[in-house]
């Protein structure tokens, strides 16, 4: 009777059985007459040891030509073992060599950053990448469950696109059968409509943005959920923005807690973001809080990133920043009944300087403003006749929001750059592998 083939996942349930798992080497040393293996199978990483006086020749052979990455098959007595990697160890018998890799290029040494972006689908299969991809994973399923659960539907927004959603100068074009065509900002245009249709509808897929930047909070392409409710009015969508951020950041500390220790992630920092409320506080009180701390700005302009991060850093939680100038927000955004000059607008900023990884608002239901903004931005009416349909058909009023998923995930692995937090990035200098 065969050894059953089980992963790393799985281990808990065949102590003391003889197993076999199918994987890669992930780093092996030696010890006089013992050989250890750790085997990295996608799901875990799991030591292996070889000892001599109990394998045959061959089995040995096999073990002392192993390289770093080499594919292999191997077998023997699973033991629970608290002094191993993981609580786990294989007691080897069989090694069977698929491939001997030679050269690899990712070694133990310190690597560029370059470099490793070079070899990003290399470097993927570090326990560093494998983490973030895991933790990456986890947040897009509970985004989806967040919002299938509660009665959300799910609408697939167009990549092409015939307009800019926010703005011209951030626009990858492209040729559409001798017509200009654009690769989405967002899918939040699509989804107004379909709020109509459906009530409570979601978009979640990649966007693009041709931002000539370099720092370390923009990709070319990015990932983003955006939810959109009809009949939801401004204080039910900053309500709607912390239940969903709370409940996500609650999903990651339970389900990825190996991940985050493997990052070395402090969670006590993420602590404060699964309790709610989140502070809110209004722009023209940011503003006056940024200047108390030193920060040189006026009313009227926009946060970057070193003021978010000041501002931020006044809370121990996530900051809901609210009633923005109209004048620095996109075209579609209710004024303030109070103050038209205000926009009723919030963007969600993280703490330890991630930023801004939520922005929203309740989207105007007028149609002559609306018909104003499109004239104001130099936006071509034309191609927002079906947007305006709209309003011209029963209109109402409803809000939504949109997060980078790329944002949210490098806030909780806690990493510098986006470019950890998406397999392959698109960066301004960068479009390869």
């Amino acid at each position: 009777m065969k050894d059953p083939v089980i992963t790393i996942s799985q281990l808990s349930d065949h102590v003391e059985e003889q197993v076999t798992l199918r994987g890669w080497v992930y780093n092996w040393r030696k010890k006089g007459k013992l050989r250890f293996i750790i085997l990295r199978d996608g799901f875990g990483y799991l030591q292996c040891v070889v000892f001599r006086p109990n394998v045959d020749d061959e089995v040995w052979e096999a073990a002392t030509q192993l390289t770093q990455e080499s594919s292999i098959e191997i077998s023997g007595k699973l033991i629970a073992d608290e002094r191993a990697p993981g609580g786990f160890e294989l007691q080897v018998n069989q090694i069977k060599i698929l491939q001997i890799t030679e050269d690899y290029p990712i070694g133990k040494k310190d690597h560029g950053v370059d470099f490793l972006l070079n070899h990003r689908h290399l470097w993927l299969r570090s326990k560093r990448q494998h983490a973030i991809m895991h933790i990456r994973s986890e947040a897009e399923f509970g985004i989806r469950e967040y919002f299938q659960t509660r009665n959300f539907t799910l609408i697939d927004s167009p990549i092409l696109t015939p307009a800019a959603c926010e703005g011209t100068s951030t626009l990858f074009e492209t040729d559409y059968f001798g017509e200009p065509a654009y690769l989405s900002q967002s899918g939040q245009l699509y989804l107004e409509p379909a709020a109509a249709a459906l009530g409570k509808v979601y978009c979640f897929g990649p966007t693009f943005r041709a931002e000539k930047s370099k720092t370390r909070r923009h990709l070319m392409e990015f990932w983003m959920v955006e939810p959109e409710v009809a009949w939801l009015r401004f204080e039910g969508l900053l309500e709607l923005c912390e239940d969903f951020l709370s409940t996500i950041v609650s999903r990651i500390l339970d389900r990825c807690a190996v991940d985050l220790e493997r990052l070395e992630r402090d969670v006590s920092k993420l602590d404060a973001a699964t309790s709610k409320p989140y502070p809110r506080i209004d722009y023209g009180d940011a503003v006056q809080r940024l200047k108390a701390e030193g920060v040189e700005m006026e009313f009227g302009e926009d946060f970057g990133g070193d003021d978010e991060t000041v501002l931020a850093g006044l809370f121990d939680r996530p900051v809901m920043v609210t009633r923005y100038p109209a004048d620095i927000k996109a075209f579609y955004m209710e004024p303030d009944s109070e103050d038209p000059t205000r926009a009723l607008a919030v963007d969600v900023l993280a703490p330890e300087g991630y930023g801004e990884i939520i922005g929203g608002s309740e989207r105007s239901a007028d149609l002559e403003h609306l018909e104003r903004q499109i004239a104001t931005h130099g936006l071509p009416r034309e191609a927002f006749d079906w947007y305006l349909d709209v309003r011209k058909y029963g209109a109402f009023p409803h809000s939504g929001f949109g997060m980078g998923l790329e944002r949210f995930v490098s806030w909780m692995c806690g990493i510098p750059h986006l470019r950890e937090a998406i397999p392959y990035p698109r960066m301004i200098n960068r479009l390869y592998p």
